[in-house]
C-alpha cells in the first residue's frame, strides 16, 4: 500500500511540474527531463509513468477537464439549490468559480493554455467544453424566458467564453484580470443587455454566496441598469 501511495504522489507530482511549466513557458520548450527535475523525481521514474510527453500533457489536460467538470457540475447543483436567478446566475456564479480556480490551480491554467496550442491530445480542447457548457445553459435560459428577446444564445455564449477565457490568458501575467471584482464589472455591464427584464432584478453580477447570500453593493449596478431602461 506504501509503494501504491508512492506510486501516485510521484505521479500527481509530475503532472503538477508539467502543468507549471507548460503554463509559465509553453508546452514545445518544455523537456522531460525539466519536468522530472522540478517534480523532483528521476527520469527513470518519470517513464515508468509516462512513456511520452504526449502521455504526460494528456495527463494534464484530463486532470484539467476533471476540475472544469467538478466546477460545473458544483454550479448546476447550486443552481438548483439556491433557485433564485434560475440559469444565468447559475452561469454568473460558475464564471466567478472558474476566475478563483484559474488564479489558484495551475493544472486548470495549463488545460486551458493546451487548448490553444498543437498539443499532440485528440479532443484536448478545454476551450470548446467550457463553451458547450455555457451555451447549454443559456439555451436553458432562453426555453424559461430569461434572455432578452433578441440575444441568441450562441451569439451570448460567444461572448461569455471570450471574455473568461481572455481573462485567464490576461491572469498569467497580471492576476488583476482573475479578481472577483473585475469579472463583476463585466457581467454588472453585460446582464442589462442580456437579460429579460424580469430575471435581471434577481441577478447578483458578483456571484452568490454559497449560503445564497451576496453584498448588497454587488447587485446595485443591475438595478441602476434597469432604472436607465425603464426611463
Amino acid at each position: 500500500m506504501a509503494q501504491q501511495e508512492r506510486a501516485v504522489r510521484t505521479r500527481n507530482a509530475l503532472i503538477e511540474s508539467a502543468a507549471e511549466l507548460f503554463s509559465k513557458d509553453g508546452f514545445d520548450v518544455v523537456s522531460l527531463s525539466t519536468i522530472s527535475t522540478r517534480a523532483g523525481v528521476s527520469n527513470g521514474a518519470l517513464h515508468f509513468h509516462f512513456a511520452s510527453k504526449a502521455a504526460l500533457t494528456a495527463a494534464v489536460w484530463e486532470a484539467a477537464a476533471q476540475r472544469l467538470r467538478q466546477i460545473t457540475h458544483e454550479g448546476a447543483a447550486r443552481g438548483q439549490a439556491a433557485g433564485s436567478g434560475g440559469p444565468l446566475q447559475v452561469l454568473v456564479d460558475t464564471t466567478h468559480a472558474l476566475l478563483r480556480g484559474l488564479r489558484h490551480d495551475v493544472i486548470l491554467r495549463a488545460g486551458f493554455d493546451l487548448s490553444e496550442s498543437p498539443v499532440p491530445v485528440p479532443g484536448a480542447d478545454l476551450r470548446r467544453r467550457w463553451q458547450a457548457w455555457v451555451e447549454s445553459l443559456l439555451v436553458q435560459a432562453a426555453r424559461e424566458g430569461a434572455l432578452a428577446r433578441d440575444v441568441a444564445p450562441q451569439d451570448a455564449a460567444h461572448a461569455v467564453v471570450a471574455a473568461t477565457v481572455g481573462f485567464g490568458a490576461l491572469g498569467s501575467r497580471n492576476a488583476q484580470w482573475l479578481s472577483q471584482s473585475m469579472l463583476t464589472r463585466f457581467w454588472a455591464l453585460l446582464l442589462p443587455r442580456l437579460a429579460a427584464e424580469p430575471t435581471l432584478k434577481e441577478l447578483v453580477a458578483s456571484g452568490r454566496r454559497r449560503e445564497g447570500t451576496a453584498p448588497p453593493e454587488a447587485v446595485a449596478p443591475l438595478h441602476r441598469a434597469v432604472s436607465r431602461q425603464s426611463a
